[in-house]
C-alpha cells in the first residue's frame, strides 16, 4: 500500500530534511510539519489526490535570521527524489521546478493561511475574517518537530472562537436557515421544482456549516464539508434526515428531511451548552410551509455579553457565512478587507 501524504512528508523530514538541517545548524529551533493547502493535511487524500500538488512537500518553520540560509542550503543538498517521488516539481501555484520544503517563519506561515497575525490578540473582526478551512490549514496538519514551540502556540490560540463569537455566528446560521427554509414549499408551489431543489441543497450546505460550529469544529471548504459533517460525534446524526431531503421528489419531504435535521441540531446545541428552544420550526404564517422560530436567534444573542460582539448586525457573521466567493474565501489578503 502506497503511504499516505502525510506519511510520506514524515519520512522525507525525518530520513532526509532533518539530518540535513541539523548538520549545518545543530540546536537550531524549528518547527517541521505537513501544513497549508492540499487534502493530505485533513487526512483525505487518495490515489487520486496524486495528479498534482502531491507529493514530497513539508513546512519548516525557523528564526527568521535565517530562512534564506536554510532555504539555499536545501537547494543545494537535497536528493533529486525520496522514495520513488521527486523532491522538485512544479505547482498550480509555481510553474518553476524546485524542492518543496517551505522555509518561513511561523508566524508567516501563520499569516499566510489567515490574513490576520495569530501571534497577538485577535478583534472580533479577525475572528470573522477566519474560514474553516483557513484555520484548518494550519492547525490540522501533523506536526513532526517544535523545538521553538511557537507553532503549538499559535495552533492553540486558534483552537476555537471566543465565546461569546461563537454564540454570534450559530445564530448567523439560525438566521441564514429561517431566511429560505419557508421557499423550499413556495418555490415548488409554483411549479419551480427545481428551485425548491436548489434552496433545499443550500439549506442542507448551511446545517452541515452549524453542526460543525456546534461541535467546535472548524468547518473545511465545500469540497470536504459532508465528509468533515459524516464524522461529527453527535451533529452526523442530522445525516440521514439531510439525505432524505436532497433525495426527496416531493416538496413537503423535502421540507420534513430539513425540519427533522434543525430539530437534531437544536438538541445538540443544548448538549453542548448554547441557549436552544425545544422546537427550532414553526408554521410560516398562514401558508403550509415552516419556517425557523426567532427565539432561536433570540435567545443565542441574548446571552451575548461582549458589547463589540453585541453590536453586530443579525445574519451577518463570519465571512464564508456572507459570501461563498471561491476567490474572496481562499485568499486570505481579501477577506479582512472586505469584511
Amino acid at each position: 500500500m502506497s503511504p499516505s501524504g502525510v506519511e510520506l512528508s514524515r519520512s522525507y523530514f525525518e530520513h532526509v530534511v532533518r539530518p540535513a538541517v541539523e548538520a549545518r545548524w545543530p540546536g537550531l529551533p524549528y518547527a517541521a510539519a505537513r501544513l497549508g493547502s492540499g487534502s493530505d493535511v485533513l487526512g483525505l487524500d487518495d490515489a487520486t489526490s496524486r495528479d498534482h500538488d502531491w507529493g514530497l512537500r513539508l513546512n519548516l518553520l525557523v528564526p527568521s535570521e535565517v530562512v534564506d540560509d536554510v532555504d539555499a542550503h536545501l537547494t543545494v543538498h537535497l536528493p533529486e527524489s525520496f522514495a520513488g517521488h521527486p523532491a522538485r516539481f512544479a505547482t498550480t501555484w509555481d510553474p518553476v521546478v524546485r524542492h518543496r520544503v517551505q522555509v518561513q517563519t511561523a508566524r508567516d506561515l501563520a499569516v499566510s493561511r489567515l490574513g490576520v497575525d495569530p501571534t497577538r490578540d485577535l478583534t472580533v473582526d479577525d475572528w470573522l475574517s477566519l474560514t474553516g478551512q483557513a484555520v484548518l490549514e494550519v492547525t490540522a496538519g501533523e506536526v513532526f518537530a517544535d523545538g521553538a514551540g511557537e507553532l503549538g502556540g499559535i495552533r492553540q490560540r486558534l483552537g476555537w472562537y471566543p465565546d461569546d463569537v461563537w454564540r454570534h455566528v450559530v445564530a448567523t446560521d439560525w438566521a441564514r436557515l429561517g431566511q429560505e427554509l419557508p421557499f423550499v414549499g413556495r418555490t415548488a408551489e409554483r411549479g419551480d421544482d427545481l428551485g425548491s431543489r436548489i434552496v433545499a441543497a443550500r439549506l442542507a450546505g448551511i446545517a452541515m456549516h452549524l453542526g460543525h460550529l456546534l461541535e467546535r469544529r472548524w468547518p473545511p471548504y465545500a469540497k470536504w464539508l459532508g465528509t468533515s459533517f459524516a464524522r461529527l460525534p453527535s451533529a452526523s446524526t442530522a445525516l440521514a434526515p439531510l439525505h432524505r431531503a436532497l433525495a426527496a421528489d416531493d416538496w413537503r419531504q423535502r421540507e420534513g428531511g430539513l425540519v427533522e435535521a434543525l430539530v437534531v441540531l437544536a438538541k445538540v446545541q443544548g448538549e453542548v451548552g448554547l441557549p436552544t428552544v425545544d422546537d427550532p420550526v414553526e408554521p410560516f404564517w398562514d401558508r403550509p410551509y415552516r419556517g425557523v422560530r426567532a427565539a432561536v436567534v433570540d435567545a443565542l444573542e441574548s446571552s451575548i455579553t461582549d458589547r463589540a460582539v453585541r453590536s453586530l448586525p443579525r445574519g451577518v457573521g463570519s465571512v464564508e457565512q456572507w459570501s461563498d466567493n471561491v476567490d474572496v474565501l481562499m485568499q486570505p489578503s481579501r477577506r479582512p478587507r472586505v469584511r
